[in-house]
């Protein structure tokens, strides 16, 4: 990568919101009209204005972008007050979030400007531009310039450089929650990317959907050892439509997995793809394939379906999967108890890998002692679902689940602790195992980790890493087996 030594400004990833100049809010009443707040934007040089009658009651906002959708290209007068055009879905960040943190969310909820909330109260507001400008080169500018691509060959060759910038990342202390966030970031506007070409060539869609994203995606911890799982939800129609609608799916995801493939996210493995027909459908199927899982609740089913709890909307009518969420809480509320047992036993199927004498238990491939630490991490992937579901926690990322079971009293503050920072630690290993592995054009499989490799610091950590997956295994077996 050209300029690799300034890829990363150190300065960007110790500020804060608060150490940003946030603008002041810009208040204008809803009966307002739009040609008076144009006027008011232009004298204040200002491309958000807010409106509320005080900063506590803010109803919505405009943009510069709004009035030339809005107003410009529908041809609205600009006497009619600016409530019809205001936008609603405001999102806010506390000033003592990082600045990494707030463009994390403002790409994740593709917003452009975030208020400032204070004690309750919003103070300010920032725009994404602002933020880019205090981080001139960076991961940010990087995933901005993947949203403007749009040629499969030049978001192919974006998708091949996040090796090293994730080396870069790591290497420059940036936690593995938000390395884990920037691939998935990056994975997702490619996806976008992808979805809007195809849409161009085939036309659009005949009903409402959504594409969304499952497994590793759905929770926002992609690695870079990455295949696609995906799905599709469209709206029920009339039984004239359903076949030709179906069929257009189809061959729309058909269409998305190839050129994904050709970028460099892999097909999957296992089919778990909306390409194939069993996982494109309507919500009203969608809800009775939830419901038969459920209600089916065996060890086989609870295996192979599992993923389906940890889901994502990337693209579409986000309602849709929303509806079919609130639908599945529902179900999970009134679930028979060897559900819950059934997903346990897929948290207890893997045994930490530790002698008898404390050491690291290894495999020999290709003549080197390795061991997997994908295992590890889906143990812990399988506690933190197994535990979310029973108690309705609605997050769907591994450390947001765990924070939220000890909001409910289910682990100890010390508890969630010990599970993220293991977590934290062993994403951090295999992110940078696999970034090496990729550069190094090595043979070697991704998830894999040679012993010989590790310090002795790191071999140590490894070893009380264990010994927690181990005591959280044993109080698993306790209380969803009921056995020890």
């Amino acid at each position: 990568m050209e300029n690799s030594p300034s890829f990363i400004s150190d300065q960007f990833y110790t500020k804060r919101v608060s150490d940003l100049h946030f603008r002041h809010l810009r208040l204008v009443s809803s009966g307002t009209s739009i040609q008076e707040c144009a006027k008011r934007m232009a004298r204040e040089q200002v491309s958000c204005l807010f409106v509320g009658e005080s900063a506590d009651q803010i109803e919505g906002y405009i943009t510069d972008i709004t009035l030339r959708d809005e107003v410009l290209a529908k041809g609205l007068s600009p006497d009619e007050p600016v409530k019809l055009i205001m936008e609603y879905k405001m999102v806010s960040i506390s000033p003592d979030a990082s600045l990494v943190e707030a463009l994390l969310l403002m790409f994740r909820t593709k917003s452009r400007y975030l208020l400032v909330e204070d004690q309750f109260q919003f103070v300010g507001w920032i725009s994404r531009n602002k933020i880019l400008t205090e981080q001139s080169q960076g991961p940010f500018m990087f995933i901005q310039s993947v949203k403007e691509a749009r040629q499969i060959s030049e978001l192919k060759s974006k998708w091949d450089r996040m090796p090293e910038i994730i080396h870069l990342l790591l290497s420059r202390g940036m936690k593995a929650a938000y390395v884990n966030q920037i691939i998935t970031t990056v994975a997702d506007t490619i996806t976008q990317r992808v979805i809007e070409r195809v849409i161009k060539e085939i036309g659009p869609a005949p009903a409402k959907f959504v594409f969304f994203v499952l497994g590793s995606e759905g929770r926002g911890e992609l690695t870079l050892n990455t295949d696609q799982d995906n799905a599709i939800i469209y709206e029920d129609k009339a039984n004239e439509q359903r076949e030709s609608v179906r069929a257009y799916f189809l061959d729309f995801a058909t269409r998305v997995s190839t050129a994904l493939d050709q970028i460099g996210i892999d097909l999957c493995e296992g089919d778990l793809m909306a390409m194939n027909p069993k996982w494109t459908h309507s919500l009203s199927h969608w809800k009775r394939n939830y419901e038969s899982w459920i209600a089916d609740a065996s060890q086989e089913t609870a295996m192979k379906y599992s993923t389906f709890f940890d889901c994502r909307a990337i693209y579409g009518e986000e309602n849709l999967l929303d509806e079919l969420k609130g639908h599945m809480y529902k179900l999970v509320e009134s679930a028979p108890e060897r559900f819950f047992v059934n997903l346990g036993y897929n948290a207890l199927q893997y045994e930490p890998p530790l002698t008898f004498f404390r050491k690291i238990r290894t495999e020999k491939i290709d003549g080197e002692k390795q061991f997997n630490l994908k295992h590890a991490m889906r143990t812990m992937v399988d506690l933190a679902r197994v535990y979310a579901l029973r108690h309705q926690v609605q997050a769907t990322n591994t450390s947001e689940r765990i924070q939220s079971l000890q909001g409910k009293g289910v682990f100890s503050e010390a508890e969630c602790q010990e599970l993220n920072h293991a977590f934290s630690y062993l994403m951090a290993l295999r992110l940078e195992n696999q970034a090496e592995i990729i550069m190094a054009k090595s043979p070697q499989p991704l998830n894999w980790v040679k012993i010989d490799r590790l310090t002795k610091v790191q071999t140590v950590t490894l070893i009380e890493i264990f010994k927690v997956i181990r005591d959280f295994q044993a109080r698993m077996r306790i209380s969803f087996t009921k056995s020890l």
